[in-house]
């Protein structure tokens, strides 16, 4: 069955606390407003946000955290794209994605990013950077 999502001109913006509770927060809205535009929970584009979304907002709390400055989950649905941003206060960039390492406890968030989005990278912003990935919606 050919199925095609259509999206196009919605956004979803919301700032959370740089804590563990703000990154498990995230998620959640964010697939409860993938869910409002029509894409069901536990569908494949839902899941594969639920994990791009929890492994860049995790990061932002972990190695983007300013003392009192919140991050930015934004999502953007584009022709065929659902675009994912994730914004942190601070605007050093951590070290390059490293080579898997297996029996690694870490390191592999961003190899996951890579394994389920259709491309992602990082951006600068005023203050701060925007780590992005983008979906497909159009199967």
């Amino acid at each position: 069955m050919n199925t095609e999502i259509t999206l196009v001109g919605n956004e979803f913006v919301q700032r959370f606390s740089a804590t563990r509770r703000g990154a498990r927060l995230a998620r959640r809205l964010a697939v409860h407003q993938l869910d409002t535009w029509g894409v069901p929970y536990g569908s494949g584009l839902s899941d594969d946000v639920a994990v791009i979304v929890s492994e860049l907002a995790a990061n932002a709390v972990l190695h983007g955290v300013v003392p009192g400055r919140d991050f930015e989950l934004r999502l953007v649905a584009l022709a065929g794209t659902l675009r994912i941003e994730v914004s942190d206060a601070r605007g050093e960039r951590g070290p390059e994605v490293q080579p898997f390492r297996p029996g690694a406890e870490s390191g592999f968030g961003l190899h996951l990013v890579g394994a389920l989005a259709a491309s992602w990278g990082v951006k600068d912003r005023v203050v701060g950077k925007t780590v992005w990935a983008e979906c497909v919606t159009a199967r």
